[in-house]
């Protein structure tokens, strides 16, 4: 069929146009990027900045559209406590920190002798914050944080951390190439942001840099003297899982009501094992998250330390709890509530056989909801628009089976989403150098457990060119949340709910199983 050549023409210049018109915001968008940029030079300066440091550490950069979109679904793993907690403490975690416990043994005994603080914490901390290293983040810290705080989103949290990553570059406790981290600019195997780690990192292993990305003494040592100046307690515990009494109900026993521990117990709260508290006069307040539905809790001064460190509930009971299991102790008595967004096996494994399928998702159908399904469930929600929080629901795995063309039933078989760990001699210790441990070390390893080596790290991917906005359109402003790592009162508790981790780069929690 022969068009005419006015029609041709007509139809060249209206492309032009509309290539036009998008080009245009991109480049503007950019400029406006790279202006903000510039504009934190003076109070880089003021904070004792080098041009050639400012420079060198914001030569490139892009807006990551990609940190814009966690920080607005933010956490990116919505889940009630229980689901949280049992998948932070998957059995994959709780092998991998006894099989830690064993390698790095000595260097643990040396960090409780020096700071105080319960070697078991220090590991489960390491294992919630970035899977004892294999996720410690793939992005720019200064990138991440320029990208929030020229967005609206978060930008008054990031403008509080740009100088003290600055400066961190600037001392030369680390480079630029090695200078990375989560989406919100936590970094290291402790996941430390950079203002924290201005204050409490320390030389654990006195090599004359705070190197809590690749020196782990480094990394454990800082997380240590935090929670030391966070006040804790040596010796003690984080709390207790109790009983309710058949009087209980939420209303009488409201969070934030702090009260001793004998005054609990004559109330007919009592521990689950029927055991006197240790020490009655400590003060302890009740989280009970399920009511009579799931477990319960006595928590105590530690518990808050823990929660300076991440103000989430279920975060600081995750750590207490694995630190507990590390430690030899049982699991919970009181089984959490079943979710009923929860995938079976069969229906996760079906969801991964549609998400490879449609070419979100690499690899072998394992059931396994890990790194790697979690980003293919991110990538199916970005290409249909939905909301990007990478929580594989049913909704998720209906719309799916909507799309996916039939494809025959699978049995596992292998682990895709986590890498397989490779078996170490028992003893190994790390050739770092750390102080000598000023306690004797304790085997605290079940010889049946084969000890493993540290997963492998994911390598860095490159990040996507950022998607511009409409011309003359400027940058949505989200409601500011509060600090991940604020100052809270010594005199009071945190009273949030369910939230889970919110700044990690292991925002998703390995697999239960």
């Amino acid at each position: 069929m022969n068009f005419p050549k006015a029609l041709i023409s007509a139809a060249l210049s209206a492309c032009l146009v509309c290539f036009s018109a998008v080009a245009v915001p991109t480049t503007a968008h950019a400029d406006r990027f790279q202006t903000c940029v510039k504009s934190f030079w003076p109070a880089a300066k003021r904070g004792g900045v080098s041009r050639e440091t400012f420079e060198q550490a914001t030569a490139g950069i892009i807006r990551d559209s990609e940190v814009i979109e966690s920080a607005k679904y933010q956490p990116e793993y919505k889940k009630p406590m229980g689901e949280y907690v049992e998948r932070a403490i998957s059995p994959k975690r709780l092998t991998m920190g006894q099989q830690k416990l064993v390698e790095y043994g000595a260097l643990l005994d040396a960090v409780e002798a020096k700071y105080g603080v319960d070697k078991h914490i220090v590991l489960a901390i390491w294992g919630v914050e970035s899977n004892y290293g294999t996720n410690k983040g793939d992005k720019h810290v200064i990138q991440s944080l320029m990208t929030l705080a020229c967005s609206g989103v978060k930008s008054k949290f990031a403008r509080g951390q740009i100088v003290s990553a600055l400066k961190i570059l600037q001392r030369g406790d680390t480079d630029p190439e090695h200078f990375n981290g989560s989406w919100a600019g936590a970094m290291g195997h402790t996941q430390f942001i950079p203002t924290t780690y201005s204050a409490y990192a320390v030389d654990f292993d006195g090599d004359g840099r705070r190197d809590i990305w690749d020196t782990i003494p480094d990394a454990l040592g800082s997380t240590a003297a935090y929670l030391k100046k966070s006040r804790w307690k040596t010796g003690q515990t984080w709390g207790y899982e109790v009983k309710l009494p058949k009087s209980y109900t939420a209303k009488r026993y409201k969070r934030g009501t702090s009260r001793t521990l004998a005054s609990w117990q004559k109330a007919g709260v009592k521990r689950v094992d029927g055991q006197p508290f240790p020490r009655p006069s400590d003060k302890a307040q009740l989280l009970s998250p399920d009511g009579r539905k799931g477990p319960s809790f006595l928590v105590v001064n530690n518990f808050r330390s823990l929660l300076r460190y991440n103000q989430a509930d279920s975060y600081a009971l995750a750590v207490g709890h694995l630190a507990d299991r590390l430690a030899g102790r049982s699991p919970f008595v009181q089984a959490w509530p079943t979710s009923e967004r929860r995938l079976s096996m069969e229906q996760r494994m079906e969801l991964q056989r549609h998400l490879i399928a449609l070419g979100h998702l690499e690899g072998d159908v394992d059931g396994i909801i890990g790194s790697g399904t979690l980003e293919g469930v991110r990538s199916y929600q970005r290409a249909k628009k939905l909301q990007v929080d990478g929580y594989p629901t049913q909704t998720i795995l209906t719309k799916l089976r909507a799309e996916a063309p039939a494809a025959p039933a699978m049995v596992p078989q292998s682990t895709a989403s986590i890498p397989a760990p490779q078996a170490v001699p028992a003893q190994a210790v790390p050739a770092q150098a750390f102080p000598a441990p000023a306690v004797p070390a304790q085997a605290a390893v079940p010889q049946a457990l084969a000890p493993q080596a540290p997963m492998p790290q994911a390598a860095p991917q490159l990040l996507a060119p950022a998607q511009p906005l409409p011309q003359g359109v400027a940058p949505p402003v989200y409601p500011q949340q509060a600090h991940p790592l604020q100052t809270l009162p010594w005199d009071s508790w945190h009273t949030g709910g369910i939230a889970t981790h919110p700044r990690s780069a292991a925002d998703a929690p390995p697999p239960a199983n």
